[in-house]
């Protein structure tokens, strides 16, 4: 059965490839639209970036909305560093003829919420969470509508990859991330612990550029550029591919273990803010509030992801 999707995202290479893979996947998700927020890059990029892509898989009916341009409390913090100056450095991908829609992002999500049946709708967030939960604040009634959030985000095991203590994405919007837990929804979270072994290695890029298509060749100089910095950091064979878990978990989630646990989000220390607190050993009485996923098969996962690539031009 179809299952109808929302991507929230900030494309960088990662988020990328995982618009990829749902873009090549129609018999098993039903993009409803792509959204935009602030986060790898600043908005606009971001909201390019994924007009970029969707326009390399040929998928000219998936619409994309502009969100959030900022965190809700905190100054936006990017990632440049790692992704190049346009988020996604590596391929020259032409500029996109198709346009944003003119609509709000955050707009964009309660309307469709309200719009379809309860229940039927799966929002899955490769980037902060900001546009979420002010969706969340402007429209508390969406929270009983969504069937689930599929995120990558958070860490417990390997605790943090933009201060000692937080990932990324949660890091970018603390608040965001908190109002999400808070909010009653059944929450699938995609962590560094299980990212970290799906792992770009030398051997898996080249089956990826032996497609032979334009996505193939793009997915291929994307990560080849971006794992450069992650291969000096952690000294690994392969970088980290992280938001694709969140596509190839819909998919596939039997490729994934993990348990259901609680998890809340530091968001006053100085030293922890970001920090997903994740009550892995059951060692509190808080209720359960996430699956968080824990390990992965690498292999059949970038199996899964060769033979969609393969499908798109």
């Amino acid at each position: 059965m179809t299952r109808k999707i929302i991507i929230d995202t900030d494309p960088g290479q990662d988020d990328a490839v995982a618009i990829l893979l749902a873009l090549a996947s129609p018999e098993d998700l039903d993009i409803l639209g792509i959204v935009a927020v602030a986060g790898n890059v600043t908005l606009a990029q971001n909201a390019r970036n994924a007009l970029k892509i969707v326009e390399l898989s040929g998928r000219s009916d998936i619409k994309v909305y502009a969100g959030c341009e900022r965190p809700m409390r905190r100054t936006l913090v990017t990632a440049e560093h790692v992704h190049g100056e346009t988020g996604l450095d590596g391929p020259v991908l032409p500029l996109p003829k198709q346009q944003l829609e003119s609509q709000h992002g955050v707009d964009f999500i309660i309307e469709t919420l309200l719009a379809h049946e309860p229940g039927t709708i799966t929002l899955c967030t490769l980037g902060p969470l900001t546009n979420i939960a002010m969706a969340l604040v402007k429209a508390p009634a969406i929270a009983g509508r969504i069937k689930e959030i599929v995120m990558m985000g958070g860490a417990y095991f390997e605790v943090g990859n933009i201060t000692p203590a937080a990932e990324f994405n949660i890091y970018v919007d603390p608040d965001a991330a908190d109002v999400v837990l808070r909010a009653g929804i059944p929450v699938v979270m995609a962590p560094l612990d299980v990212t970290h072994m799906m792992r770009s290695t030398r051997e898996r890029l080249d089956k990826i550029r032996a497609i032979g298509n334009r996505s193939g060749q793009a997915v291929y100089e994307m990560l080849s550029f971006s794992e450069r910095f992650d291969l000096y950091k952690y000294g690994m064979d392969g970088a980290p591919l992280h938001d694709p878990c969140v596509i190839a978990y819909l998919l596939k989630p039997e490729l994934f273990q993990g348990r259901h646990i609680n998890v809340v989000i530091e968001t006053a220390s100085e030293l922890t803010i970001g920090m997903t607190v994740a009550d892995y050993w059951h060692v509190t009485d808080r209720p359960h509030n996430v699956h968080f996923l824990r390990s992965g098969d690498a292999d059949a996962f970038y199996a899964l992801l060769t033979e969609r690539l393969a499908r798109l031009p």
